[in-house]
């Protein structure tokens, strides 16, 4: 009988022991796809984050190109504005005035002649300023100028208004641009180098090299000034203009300077 008793005890115990078996694994399988389950969720809901982060980064990203690009055509239209009021009007206006000051000097006497003459020079030159700058504000004339043209129109008129010289060198084989609205841009942020070599590098010499390989157009333009320190400058418009619009056309801009070494900036444009 007591036999009998520990038979079945034992099995009751076993029964048990398999029972809490089961139960366990039960749990751990349960607790397993409750694990996996927050897991993949967490990924997903981490997945879906990432994607909604990089939508609003690029939407971002184009709304500043699309205010980039609306600026950049504002001052073009304001730019080609200007141009055709100075040519229309101002160049009118100083072509009448030289027409005058010659009928003047041939009525004159001697004596006031050679003032009527210089007087008439004066405006001459003010007239062929006045077109030069015309050309180079008018992206029309550029584009038929020609990108290469354009740049020798403005160099010629800025070693005329202050630089001894004045120097475009081309080297390789001349490619197309991808789009003509690019010769545009670039000739723009030539255009504002130039403009700071004027105000400010006290320079007496301009260089603009275009180096044209297969691929590519690395442009490098110089002038000998004084400089200035690149860690302390500050970023001012002239600066932020040249880069925005190098963003515009996907080329990288480069401006490198040292006090009394004057500054260079290199402009690196993909032709395919």
């Amino acid at each position: 009988m007591i036999d009998l008793l520990k038979i079945i005890l034992f099995q009751e115990r076993a029964v048990s022991t398999a029972a809490e078996r089961y139960l366990l694994v039960y749990m751990i399988a349960v607790l397993v796809i409750v694990t996996t389950l927050v897991i993949v969720f967490f990924m997903v809901f981490q997945k879906r984050k990432n994607k909604l982060l990089l939508d609003q980064i690029k939407q971002q990203q184009e709304f500043d190109e699309e205010i980039s690009r609306t600026q950049t055509e504002i001052q073009e239209q304001t730019l080609k504005h200007i141009g055709w009021e100075l040519h229309d009007n101002v160049g009118q206006l100083l072509a009448y005035a030289n027409m005058q000051m010659n009928m003047i000097s041939a009525k004159v006497g001697d004596d006031v002649k050679e003032s009527v003459n210089s007087a008439a020079d004066v405006i001459k030159e003010s007239l062929r300023e006045v077109r030069s700058l015309s050309k180079s504000l008018n992206n029309d004339v550029i584009l038929n100028m020609g990108f290469e043209d354009s740049i020798i129109n403005e160099m010629n008129r800025l070693k005329r208004m202050k630089f001894a010289t004045a120097e475009l060198e081309i080297k390789g084989s001349k490619r197309e641009f991808k789009e003509k609205k690019h010769e545009i841009i670039i000739f723009r942020i030539l255009q504002e180098f130039f403009s700071n070599a004027v105000k400010y590098s006290e320079a007496n010499n301009l260089k603009v090299v275009l180096d044209y390989h297969p691929d590519r157009l690395i442009i490098e333009a110089t002038d000998d000034g004084k400089g200035f320190d690149m860690q302390t400058v500050k970023k001012g418009s002239g600066l932020i203009n040249m880069k925005s619009r190098a963003e515009l056309i996907n080329a990288s801009l480069d401006l490198w300077s040292r006090p009394t070494e004057g500054v260079k900036l290199t402009i690196d444009y993909a032709l395919n």
